[in-house]
């Protein structure tokens, strides 16, 4: 019979000398120190490029902004410029960016427990007067911790990079592309992907398995919250006026005449080909204050649901306060899992 082998103790045993939380701590790091310095190269490459980048952003956007007067002909073709110019960073960026919280949790949160399962190594580790409890949360509270302080200090950074986007109207602060890369979203979703790791790890007991249900699960999540669920953290405001301001999050239009709803959405084509032909709005694109008002006169009136930017900080607190918690319940619930399953 070898260490490997030796049946893993339902409890701990009385007559085993606890070891310090502090050993633990430094067998984990010893243990997964290649898969941190992993998750530190990714993001201090990432870092590097935003700093270098963020700084050529900013001066361009800066010299831009500087030009007198504003009006004048030279300084609106300025903004224009930039606009033009870095309108594909606005998006490419941080649609890549999108994936680090996922890749996080699969390369990291998933092989955490998942390796030991799969080798047989953790019941030698169960063997070491730790206990199965104590070992699955030294294993997999400090690096939650290290992994979601470092997404937070690198959405600090992306802020910074960004902002210049937003200031110029090229995007909102509550666009579903950007609003879970900064503020303390970042970091609670990077932890939620940890824990989501965690717990596939103890379920499936197989590492590359795990992965691929993190990264399904993550994504999954990702969607159903970004298509559906983030827009009703507060009830939406309704309006029929038209000076929605830009940085807004539009959540729904609609038409009503006589007090009734006469269609969900834009106004159909057909509706306006019938009332608001080119001729009746004048030349070229109509603007939708020109159809507005040309359906107005026939009765009908647009309405906008939407959520004001103003609220981008009470929406990142609800979303961090949730994802915390999901994380608190899916870690709880890998403990548990370990105590009673994985013998």
């Amino acid at each position: 019979m070898t260490a490997l082998t030796i049946p893993a103790r339902s409890g701990e045993d009385a007559s085993l000398r606890p070891v310090p939380w502090r050993r633990m701590a430094w067998v984990t790091w010893r243990q997964h120190r290649f898969a941190l310095t992993g998750v530190a190269t990714l993001l201090g490459a990432l870092a590097l490029y935003l700093w270098l980048a963020g700084l050529q952003l900013h001066h361009a956007y800066a010299a831009a902004t500087a030009c007198r007067p504003a009006s004048s002909i030279a300084c609106v073709n300025a903004i224009s410029d930039f606009t033009s110019t870095y309108d594909h960073t606005a998006t490419i960026m941080p649609s890549l960016l999108q994936a680090v919280p996922a890749l996080i949790g699969a390369f990291l949160g998933a092989p955490v427990l998942a390796r030991e399962l799969e080798t047989g190594t953790f019941r030698y580790a169960w063997t070491q007067g730790f206990g199965r409890w104590r070992w699955t949360l030294a294993k997999l509270l400090p690096l939650a911790i290290v992994v979601a302080a470092a997404a937070g200090v690198f959405s600090l950074l992306f802020s910074w990079y960004y902002q210049p986007f937003i200031a110029d109207g090229q995007s909102s602060r509550l666009a579903a592309i950007v609003f879970d890369l900064r503020g303390v979203a970042f970091a609670a979703w990077t932890l939620a992907a940890f824990a989501i790791g965690g717990l596939a790890g103890i379920l499936i007991r197989r590492v590359v398995p795990a992965i691929i249900a993190t990264l399904g699960a993550y994504t999954g999540l990702a969607v159903v919250v970004g298509m559906f669920l983030r827009q009703r953290y507060l009830t939406p405001l309704v309006t029929s006026k038209l000076n929605v301001a830009a940085s807004a999050l539009i959540t729904s239009n609609w038409g009503t005449k006589g007090g009734k709803v006469a269609f969900a959405g834009p106004p159909p084509i057909n509706l306006l080909q019938q009332f608001c032909p080119p001729s009746a709005v004048g030349p070229g694109k109509p603007s939708s204050g020109a159809l507005a008002q040309c359906l107005s006169q026939h009765g009908y009136t647009l309405w906008t649901s939407y959520q004001p930017a103003s609220r981008f900080w009470p929406f990142q607190l609800i979303e961090g306060g949730w994802l915390l918690a999901l994380s608190v319940v899916l870690i709880a619930a890998t403990v548990w899992l370990v105590r009673r399953r994985a013998a």
